[in-house]
């Protein structure tokens, strides 16, 4: 959500946990492609009060001041889906301006990450927590954002071994 603020002159983005920062920032996003043994993907589908809510995503979020990337998307893993990982692989970095399905403009660091333990658990932000194989990915107009091409990058990366990451 944005707004102008008349004593600061400044526009200002807030974000879902209620902090704002300036216009013109590009928030830094993380999430988890994470896998098991069965080749299958983990996503979770959004709460009903946040932003596309009902909607598939892979586990992500925001990163927070005093973590990098790869132990903020093991955190947002533990705290979206209750499971535990290990990164493999950073897989994408997604700074296109113009992605879809998103209010603010993210670059997104994507991680191939091994789950390595924990449990399924329910929480404030998912409404559910599935695996899913790749014949069985929901469709297109079911994702938030566009983590579902991502997905699909994955399983290709899986058969052809291209270099990673992606940029872009």
């Amino acid at each position: 959500m944005e707004e102008y603020n008349t004593d600061t002159k400044m526009i200002a983005c807030t974000f879902e946990n209620g902090n704002v920062a300036k216009k013109g920032l590009r928030h830094v996003t993380v999430g988890a492609i994470a896998v098991n043994d069965h080749n299958e993907v983990l996503l979770v589908k959004r709460a009903a009060h946040l932003l596309n809510g009902g909607k598939y995503t892979i586990p992500g979020g925001f990163l927070d001041r005093d973590e990098n990337a790869a132990q903020a998307t093991l955190r947002e893993l533990r705290e979206e889906a209750g499971y535990e990982g290990e990164i493999v692989q950073l897989f994408r970095i997604n700074d296109n301006p113009n992605r879809p399905k998103e209010d603010r403009q993210n670059v997104d660091f994507l991680y191939i990450v091994k789950v390595t333990g924990g449990a399924k658990r329910d929480n404030e932000e998912v409404s559910e927590i599935v695996w899913f194989a790749k014949d069985a990915l929901p469709e297109e107009d079911a994702f938030a954002f566009d983590h579902r091409e991502s997905i699909l990058k994955y399983f290709d990366y899986l058969e052809t071994q291209f270099p990673l990451p992606i940029l872009g």
